[in-house]
């Protein structure tokens, strides 16, 4: 491809719809980091300090009650890690929960069990109407869009923030971090999972139910009811503590016996499928690169250690085989017609009812106001 053309820094290419090159071949998602990230990342004493203040408040909430904080756990390596440390160093008491979309790997469920049975935790989860889900799924592949694992993100989010107002709950804790995230997947890669103009779009196109029992939570309820008028606050204790990869992996094996996933939000059964098979195979996407990406530009991995990684396929042909009969029997339709989804005609979710000009704007109304820290990227 002679137009082909990969940073020089990182590992993202022209597969991003959106990048931009400046002389040297460095990709705008590393000078992002360079701009914005790192002047607003505190892993160090600064961090520690803002930490003690905000777990002060928290603690001062939760007195005389049974949880101070809520932690959603996915089984995944930072909502892990963001456990065990708030816990065992932080002496926290969140209320844990778990959403069971219904793809849950033998993995996740291990992991979370380990981690909640030696920190005496109670576990909430809380299991989504499969009927709805699968018929949201669905809906996601017949709109022929990349954003096929919202169903999942949606559910979860909504439910986060239903606990919160159950609870009266003010405090949220967030494994969101830039150690192993500061690189943004591309929006035509994987949109918000809270643009309701967006998912209404799809439902009213495609479902074939009301979806009355699936969880719902647009963006104004959780970031200007919840958070201005409730008070509920998110935190990401992560940004502000020594946060490594490897060094997490290691000491989560070590105490609970956790087991790491082959990649980043691998917990889930149709996320490994979606982000390991389907994103690469019908769109040219491959989430690996914005995974590695941030591990480059936050020096945990060099370069070529991630070219090496990318140089092996994110699937085999067994799991194809295998994967495909899986996913299609879960969902109850044939191979023949999950091949045809793969084989539509692409779209995004620009060519869907969106409210894309709101998360914009409020992206950069709390840049502004130095509430939020978020990087616009079109």
């Amino acid at each position: 491809m002679s137009n082909y053309k990969m940073c020089t820094r990182c590992v993202m290419d022209i597969s991003d719809p959106s990048i931009k090159f400046d002389d040297a071949g460095v990709c705008d998602n590393c000078h992002s980091f360079d701009t914005v990230v790192v002047p607003n990342w505190h892993p160090n004493e600064i961090g520690h300090d803002y930490l003690m203040e905000k777990f002060s408040n928290v603690k001062k909430h939760g007195e005389g009650r049974e949880y101070d904080c809520i932690i959603g756990m996915s089984g995944g390596l930072d909502s892990s890690y963001l456990l065990h440390k708030v816990v065992t160093e932080y002496g926290l008491r969140p209320l844990v929960f778990h959403v069971d979309a219904g793809w849950n790997t033998a993995v996740a469920v291990h992991n979370i069990k380990k981690l909640v049975d030696k920190l005496e935790l109670d576990l909430f989860t809380e299991v989504i109407d499969w009927e709805d889900m699968k018929d949201f799924q669905l809906a996601l592949f017949k709109s022929g869009t990349p954003h096929l694992d919202l169903a999942q993100d949606h559910a979860f989010f909504a439910t986060m923030y239903h606990y919160a107002r159950k609870y009266n709950i003010k405090y949220i804790l967030n494994g969101g971090n830039h150690s192993t995230e500061c690189i943004r997947n591309p929006l035509q890669w994987i949109y918000y999972g809270t643009d309701m103009a967006f998912l209404r779009d799809i439902r009213k196109r495609f479902c074939t139910r009301p979806l009355t029992n699936y969880p719902w939570s647009n963006i104004l309820y959780h970031k200007v009811y919840l958070r201005y008028i409730r008070g509920v606050e998110v935190i990401k204790p992560l940004n502000f503590m020594e946060y490594n990869k490897n060094m997490a992996i290691k000491t989560l094996s070590d105490i609970y016996g956790w087991k790491a996933y082959p990649q980043k939000h691998f917990e889930s059964r149709f996320t490994r499928f979606y982000e390991g098979y389907w994103l690469p195979k019908r769109f040219g996407y491959d989430t690996r690169r914005v995974q590695l990406s941030s591990l480059i530009v936050t020096r945990q991995m060099s370069r070529d250690d991630a070219l090496m990684e990318l140089s092996k396929p994110s699937y085999d042909l067994d799991y194809e085989e295998n994967e495909f009969e899986y996913i299609s029997n879960k969902l109850d339709i044939g191979v023949e017609e999950l091949n045809g989804y793969l084989n539509m005609p692409k779209k995004w979710y620009f060519d869907y009812k969106n409210s894309l000009w709101m998360f914009e704007l409020g992206a950069r109304v709390f840049n502004f106001l130095n509430k939020d820290k978020a990087i616009i990227k079109r």
